[in-house]
């Protein structure tokens, strides 16, 4: 019954059919994961998609969460012997946890209040008298309450006016009368704390000294600034709706006239207004916006994060990695092409050592000794310097050895510039410890920097997301929340391009649906222990992995090698049977079905539909014999910054220069043009049209022409156009 009602809720508040949802709760509470849910469950969904699915679940949790609170509040006004069936009813029918409160707040305990000082002083009835209106001389009407801690008829009116300002300020007619207001004409202000004006910390905030804009045109990008300075203490911020406005209307429900009652009424709602009524609703403003604005900034950081992770791999090559430095010199790994590390040097080819011919000719010796096939360079500090150098030594330009030159004249490895943002993070992690506890951090971190140009998926997944440089004020928002969109975020990518069940780490394997840690790690112990896989049933011999846990893996895992084809497949071992039997029926193999596009195109999939499976499974399971094992990700392609630009002090106004994105926010993208610090392309300056986000213009890491249109040399902001390229 209760799910039902949950099915209908979520799809009304969604606008999805209430079957598909009612099935995918029920595969939710199955134990099934989104990824496998939208793509072999299509049938049961009506072929909802992984945002769709996602947004069920969290509506789902909520509902569950308000449930929960619905038992709490039901429980806590039947023990204090108020409640009644009209009462009861209620609650029953409210799933708004706002609404919820509100019916609540009467009979919620609470600390000693003034109005509970008064009622307990019996001036209950006194208050009810004033709110009445129908006394002509209150005062009088006072005097019979006059005892005990009520020394006269002023402290008398004054209890009843506490009582009626309380009750006025938790009826839930006067709470959402002030919603309404805060909602229409709320503007939130933002001013300096004087002793904190001219101190170092507090200049980043100077555009909110004095700030102040309807809180319902304010972007999260701004919101999050202000409440991040006011968190430092650096900032106060407040919410208000027109406050006179705001009483006055109030007052209209209560008072009937101008009489005595009618003025000491009205001076209580004054009173119930300022000190409980307003501060209680800005608070809820102010959690409701900040929840906004988190959910932005969110899904800005997961978008990003998912560009990132889905970003073209190299593939397996023979890769030098290089992590750049000055008066550190480079740090230089060589791996094979599983990415396993080979070899590990310095050079010192820059200022202040400047040994460039030793260096070059280390480089020419690695490439040959190695085999290598691609450069990766990280792109921090002197990586311009380093890419230069590397490509010299490349054409020969130093003093090289004539045999060493001619024997390494065959091999042209590419070079390429990758983001090194949280390779420092993943170097002093338990996970590169593990994997290499006999190096130091600066070689593990240039294994990173090698390795992510191979797979940056495979190795990003090692990193906490936080520390991948991508986001928006990530520190700010509610973790919970953040750790639970970039986990489902990494999920999600992992599972759409599929894993190597032989060469995978444990640490992505762990995000594999239906997996984890333990069934991660036991995968791979089995792997040392008995060897490669060499098909997907032989996971079904992993200690712990029941059938529940292959079901939900299996179609995410590839064995490229494997003597059943399919097993490199998106096809799911419960569809095998479906596949031999369209084999069997065209008197082939499934390996001659994956192979010849005419005996694929000759396969009539409605002959095969059943109760369980339709049209859109069989349809994948087409798509997938024609490419198996596809990775959706982009190739990848080289980037050259412009040769004749590598500092600030270089750059003119009006030039036009290449460029990559490195980062996305509300407001516009980061786009690194060589120089040292990204420049920023403000959303006004994406297009000739108006665009609702970067997003809709530009993905992580898209190589872009950009134009310089300002250069603050104090402040080192670059300000870029693409308009017009």
């Amino acid at each position: 019954m209760e799910k039902n009602i949950f099915a209908e809720l979520i799809a009304k508040a969604l606008q999805l059919q209430e079957r598909a949802v009612a099935n995918t709760l029920s595969l939710l509470e199955e134990g099934c994961t989104i990824p496998f849910i939208s793509r072999y469950r299509k049938e049961r969904t009506g072929g909802l998609d992984e945002v769709q699915i996602a947004a069920i679940s969290d509506r789902y949790d909520k509902l569950k969460e308000i449930q929960k609170r619905k038992e709490t509040v039901t429980k806590t006004i039947t023990d204090l012997e108020k409640m009644t069936p009209e009462l009861q009813q209620r609650i029953d029918a409210c799933w708004d946890a706002t609404e919820l409160e509100d019916i609540y707040l009467p009979y919620k305990p609470k600390r000693r209040t003034r109005a509970q000082v008064a009622r307990e002083q019996g001036l209950e009835p006194l208050a009810q008298i004033l709110l009445v209106q129908r006394e002509r001389d209150p005062e009088r009407a006072a005097e019979r309450f006059i005892k005990g801690d009520v020394k006269d008829a002023d402290a008398a009116i004054k209890g009843a006016q506490d009582i009626i300002a309380e009750t006025v300020s938790e009826d839930e007619r006067s709470r959402q009368q002030l919603r309404n207001a805060f909602s229409r004409q709320a503007i939130i202000s933002s001013k300096v704390i004087k002793a904190k004006a001219d101190t170092d910390e507090a200049a980043k905030y100077s555009d909110y000294f004095d700030w102040s804009e309807p809180l319902k045109r304010c972007s999260s990008h701004r919101l999050l600034a202000m409440r991040r300075g006011e968190d430092e203490g650096i900032l106060r911020v407040t919410i208000s709706p027109n406050d006179e406005e705001a009483a006055e209307r109030l007052k209209r429900h209560y008072i009937y006239g101008n009489t005595p009652c009618g003025q000491l009424v009205a001076e209580a709602i004054d009173d119930g207004y300022k000190r409980l009524l307003k501060p209680a609703i800005e608070t809820e403003f102010a959690a409701l916006s900040k929840e906004k604005a988190d959910e932005e900034a969110i899904h800005v950081f997961a978008e990003n994060l998912r560009q990132l992770l889905l970003g073209a791999p190299l593939g397996q090559k023979r890769v030098m990695g290089v992590d750049p430095g000055f008066r550190t010199g480079c740090k230089v790994v060589c791996l094979d092409a599983q990415g396993n590390l080979l070899h590990h040097e310095a050079i010192f080819p820059h200022p202040p050592v400047n040994k460039r011919t030793e260096a070059a000719v280390a480089i020419q010796k690695m490439i040959k000794k190695y085999q290598i096939e691609a450069i990766s360079i990280g792109n921090g500090t002197a990586s311009r310097e380093t890419e230069h150098f590397i490509k010299d030594a490349l054409a020969g330009k130093y003093n090289i050895d004539t045999d060493l030159k001619s024997q390494t004249s065959t091999l042209k490895p590419q070079v390429f510039v990758v983001s090194e943002s949280g390779a420092s993070v993943y170097s002093a992690s338990k996970i590169a410890r593990e994997e290499f506890p006999d190096e130091d951090v600066t070689v593990r971190g240039a294994v990173s920097i090698g390795r992510r140009l191979m797979d940056p998926l495979a190795e990003l997944v090692k990193i906490d997301p936080k520390s991948i440089g991508v986001g928006q004020y990530q520190h700010d928002v509610d973790q919970t929340k953040l750790k639970h969109s970039l986990d489902q975020t990494v999920e999600s990518c992992v599972n759409s391009v599929g894993v190597n069940l032989n060469t995978a780490s444990q640490h992505l394997l762990m995000y594999v649906s239906g997996l984890g840690p333990t069934l991660a790690k036991n995968i791979v112990d089995y792997r040392k222990e008995h060897g490669a896989f060499t098909s997907r049933a032989e996971l079904k011999k992993v200690p712990r992995l029941g059938p529940s846990a292959y079901q939900q893996c299996a179609g995410f895992l590839r064995i490229p090698d494997a003597k059943n084809p399919l097993d490199n497949s998106a096809v799911h071992p419960e569809s095998y049977p479906i596949v031999e039997q369209m084999a069997k029926d065209h008197a082939c193999t499934v390996a001659d079905l994956i192979n010849n596009k005419e005996k694929r195109e000759a396969v009539d999939i409605k002959k095969y539909v059943t109760a369980e499976v339709g049209i859109p499974t069989l349809t994948d399971i087409m798509k997938e014999l024609e490419k198996p094992g596809r990775d959706p990700r982009e190739q990848l392609e080289e980037f050259e910054f412009d040769k004749n630009v590598s500092t600030i002090d270089d750059l003119v106004e009006g030039m036009v220069l290449p460029g990559i994105v490195t980062n996305i926010t509300n407001f516009g993208a980061f786009v690194d043009i060589g120089v040292h610090q990204d420049g920023l392309v403000h959303i006004s300056q994406m297009a000739n049209r108006r665009i609702a986000h970067p997003l809709d213009v530009v993905k992580l890491h898209q190589h872009i022409q950009v134009r310089v249109i300002e250069v603050d040399r104090r402040r080192n902001r670059i300000s870029l156009s693409m308009k017009g390229i």
